[in-house]
């Protein structure tokens, strides 16, 4: 499941909710904004280290998964 962010961005001024894929995705699964000062700082800041992305896009997107229900608010 891909994860959320919760501040508005360009196209997407409500912010963008867990599982729903950025408009900003390309056809080759990159971000379309890399590089652009309209990318959300927190995409930005993200860093695709192993332990969060393992070795395939499964793998990824369970750990992403599970972050993204840690840091919900109680």
């Amino acid at each position: 499941m891909a994860p959320s962010i919760s501040t508005a961005f360009h196209g997407m001024p409500q912010g963008k909710p867990a599982g729903v894929t950025c408009i900003h995705l390309t056809r080759e699964r990159l971000c379309g904004l890399f590089g652009d000062i309209r990318r959300p700082a927190v995409c930005n800041d993200f860093q695709a280290e192993y332990a969060v992305c393992g070795d395939d896009r499964e793998t990824a997107l369970v750990n992403l998964q599970q972050l993204e229900i840690l840091s919900r608010p109680d």
